[in-house]
């Protein structure tokens, strides 16, 4: 497959040549949490098929922005992981999910996917430092066959995919719950009274949850009016 290029010498250019392809931001999204394997790419990217897929991480590794690993016992398994390059695509990961969240996020459509995994790095987006000060908690979520958990330290996060040791607090919901909470359809207060999600765990930790991550004010997209001649 030819790579296009936009032939410009300039540091924007030179990015978009190597990630401004279609799946390649995306498929660096799922890699930010962690190696993954091929499998697990394709569960997560429904509706990129098996070739591109093939194909886009082939690139990613001449690029090196991309290595293949092996995963620890027990799974022993090859999967890809990020390159010290490829790590440090995360801040423009994560500006492109804030600037998301205010400019292009709407009702979910029928047609959209949603991976509750992808919330790993969506509370990242969403986290709100200052409300986290003198916090020290770890939330785990579970989220159908979904798990993956947050560990709040005095203003700063780690999200990380898998079960917590020891969690202040567990959050259980199902997955259309947990979207409808994702896209503030419904509150976790209203899904825990109308039984749609149940918290365990330490009573004050879960109070602070609510505080800890918020969604930027959403803005509609519109042309600047025409001044007048």
């Amino acid at each position: 497959m030819e790579q296009r290029n936009y032939n410009q010498y300039c540091a924007t250019a030179r990015t978009l040549d190597l990630v401004g392809e279609r799946w390649t931001l995306l498929l660096i999204r799922e890699l930010l949490t962690g190696p993954k394997r091929f499998s697990d790419l394709q569960h997560s990217l429904r509706g990129m098929g098996t070739g591109l897929l093939a194909a886009r991480m082939k690139h990613l590794e001449r690029e090196g922005l991309a290595r293949k690993v092996t995963l620890p016992p027990p799974a022993r398994t090859p999967a890809y992981a990020l390159t010290p390059a490829g790590v440090d695509l995360e801040p423009v990961v994560m500006a492109l999910a804030r600037w998301g969240l205010t400019w292009a996020m709407d009702e979910p459509r029928d047609q959209e996917n949603f991976h509750p995994g992808w919330a790993v790095l969506g509370l990242k987006a969403c986290f709100d430092a200052e409300a986290a000060t003198g916090l020290r908690a770890l939330y785990e979520f579970r989220v159908e066959e979904e798990v993956f958990h947050a560990r709040i330290d005095d203003g700063t996060i780690e999200t990380v995919h898998g079960p917590a040791q020891h969690p202040d607090v567990i959050i259980t919901t199902g997955r259309e719950t947990f979207r409808d909470l994702a896209a503030s359809r419904s509150t976790l207060d209203e899904a825990i009274s109308s039984g749609a999600a149940s918290a365990a765990g330490n009573r004050q930790a879960l109070r602070r949850l609510h505080d800890l991550f918020r969604l930027p004010h959403r803005r509609t997209r519109s042309a600047a009016p025409s001044s007048a001649s």
